[in-house]
């Protein structure tokens, strides 16, 4: 027989009440989204814009030109990491710098998806938010705690449509997870456990000397966007940039959007009320090489208070006695800790299991009654063309309204690590630390000249 729904997990109403707040920021719909004179209706092609080509971004611009879009511009200020996508797009415009883009294709543009470094995330996101284009953003979905709320608050004025790149959000796995915990499979969930195997970069250590001259085909003013200016060094660029401050949002950046999802689609996780970090001695400079970073997430409804401890560099949480002798924890992973048992998962996909394994075949398959996805980069695609699924219109699970509370938690663990060892108190109402105070300094920083938000 099924076990009944225990107290302190999530409730049904409060799943699908964030879809329902999410779909509220839909109602304002730009005409090009409805169709009109002159204006592409929802049953064409999206007319997409990708602002960098190359790494992640290439594979986000496969995605969506594999869902019938129109790719109508390029723009990637590295020639040599776009190319394979330039030559793919031959005659289509290419840029180095968004802003030009968009200014100059705005007619030609209904949605644009952003893969650059995190440090120009926000800035090209808005951007286009501002110009009242649908955006595709990837995760983290900022660099800082005041972009994202930004980012969110914008999207809702100007009615665009919006999805952060964890694309592990749109599996069944994730709902399946959600379904398990709610139908009481390991009773009520105090504390999750949350890991990854990152940084697989350099990181902990100081700003590079040398001032090698910038390659050719690399327009380094452009790159560096808003951070602060510094010389070009291959020490940044590619790919190494996650471990610097200004540029990147550490190991916890990378991962914790796919490996946290579960935690936060499933006990409705918001805003914390503190947060501890231990590192080594705090580098102004780059990331540490290894963190344990501790959230306290009070009350919500029928949900008691949750703890929530991040582990990378290595760390990992103690091994649950649960687990079979030949199994180990994976680089990637979540464990949900109830007082009735634990469910263990590996990153990415959102899946977890109940362990041992005997008592995930023991407990009885709750019935399916979370909405499933018609596919991440499809969910974006088709919410943009005005689509409806069953009757009702398609909103992104990982839209900015889902997104931006996840991003926040994960930036202000990143501001703990500036002060390692010391709890910070967090207001989530204000979106302000009460201890220490100094530490809202660090919630954005002041961009260079000729960059907005």
């Amino acid at each position: 027989m099924k076990k009944e729904s225990k107290k302190g997990l999530v409730s049904r109403r409060r799943f699908l009440g964030g879809v329902a707040a999410a779909a509220a920021t839909l109602t304002i719909v730009p005409r090009h989204v409805l169709g009109g004179a002159g204006q592409t209706p929802p049953s064409e092609r999206l007319n997409v814009a990708k602002i960098a080509c190359g790494g992640m971004g290439k594979s986000d611009l496969q995605a969506v030109a594999r869902l019938d879009c129109n790719i109508v511009a390029l723009c990637d200020v590295d020639e040599r990491n776009a190319r394979e996508a330039f030559e793919q797009y031959a005659d289509v415009p290419k840029y180095r710098d968004f802003r030009k883009m968009l200014e100059e294709m705005d007619g030609s543009i209904d949605a644009v998806v952003v893969s650059t470094p995190d440090h120009t995330h926000a800035v090209a996101a808005m951007a286009a938010i501002k110009m009242g284009k649908h955006v595709y953003c990837q995760k983290p979905l900022t660099r800082t705690v005041h972009e994202a709320y930004a980012l969110m608050e914008a999207a809702r004025e100007h009615g665009v449509v919006t999805q952060m790149g964890n694309q592990g959000h749109g599996g069944d796995a994730l709902r399946a997870t959600a379904e398990y915990l709610e139908a009481g499979a390991i009773g009520t969930v105090r504390e999750v456990h949350v890991w990854s195997d990152r940084p697989v970069w350099p990181q902990g250590g100081g700003r590079p000397l040398d001032t090698p001259d910038v390659p050719a085909y690399l327009d380094w003013d452009l790159w560096l966007g808003p951070a602060p200016e510094r010389p070009f060094n291959s020490a940044y660029h590619r790919f190494k940039w996650r471990g610097w401050w200004d540029f990147g949002t550490g190991a916890l950046g990378d991962m914790a959007c796919h490996n946290m999802d579960p935690a936060f689609y499933a006990l409705g996780l918001k805003e914390p009320v503190s947060i501890r970090a231990e590192c080594p001695v705090y580098n102004p400079e780059s990331f540490p090489p290894w963190s344990i970073i501790e959230w306290e997430f009070p009350p919500e409804g029928d949900r008691p208070a949750v703890k929530m401890i991040w582990y990378d560099g290595g760390r990992k949480p103690p091994r649950p006695e649960e687990l079979e002798a030949d199994r180990e924890l994976d680089g990637n992973g979540i464990l949900f800790v109830g007082d009735e048992g634990k469910m263990l998962g590996s990153g990415w996909s959102g899946s977890c299991r109940i362990i041992p394994e005997g008592k995930m075949r023991e407990f009885p398959r709750p019935e399916r009654t979370l909405p499933r996805s018609i596919g991440h980069y499809k969910e974006w695609v088709e919410a943009a063309k005005g689509a409806l699924h069953e009757g009702k219109p398609i909103v992104p699970g990982s839209n900015f309204d889902y997104a931006v509370p996840m991003t926040a938690v994960i930036l202000l663990g990143n501001t703990a690590l500036r002060y390692p060892g010391c709890t910070l108190r967090w207001d989530g109402e204000q979106k302000k630390f009460t201890e220490p105070e100094e530490a809202n300094g660090l919630l954005h920083y002041e961009y260079r000249s000729g960059w907005t938000l």
